[in-house]
């Protein structure tokens, strides 16, 4: 595969990881604008991004250890609307973390607008559905991309 078909990734510009999205017409609504369920679409995609791009690989956590993420508590606040071809950034910021989950700050941007923000907390959980430790090594990671 040439490096060039390769997906857009995010990256981190200090501790902000920022994720380009482009709004097309399957994520608009009725008025033209993004329908409000594909925001959370657009942050799911920049988290899992910006924990593979910090080296976290959450796919073998999951076929190794058995482990994964799950949002356990999310609070989300609409301001403006997006709308068709828009081309939007989501700005990531691990805020805090523990043992068995991460706080990840999140703002839907158009130029220096917000559009939508959220405070999303993810647990890491067992199969079975119960609180696990992250791997030590991502802990690590954490660390090294927490905003203070």
């Amino acid at each position: 595969m040439d490096r060039n078909d390769l997906p857009i990734r995010g990256r981190f510009v200090g501790g902000e990881h920022r994720f380009p999205v482009r709004v097309y017409f399957e994520d608009t609504d009725l008025s033209g604008v993004v329908y409000h369920a594909n925001y959370l679409r657009f942050m799911e995609r920049a988290r899992s991004d910006m924990l593979s791009v910090a080296g976290i690989d959450q796919r073998a956590a999951f076929e190794g250890e058995g482990g994964f993420y799950v949002v356990a508590d999310l609070s989300i606040r609409y301001r403006r609307p997006a709308r068709l071809d828009d081309d939007l950034i989501v700005v990531s910021t691990l805020k805090g973390f523990t043992a068995a989950s991460a706080t990840i700050h999140q703002r839907v941007m158009l130029g220096r607008d917000i559009l939508t923000e959220a405070t999303v907390l993810a647990a890491f959980v067992a199969p079975g559905g119960k609180p696990r430790r992250q791997p030590r090594a991502w802990l690590a990671i954490f660390e090294g991309i927490l905003e203070v």
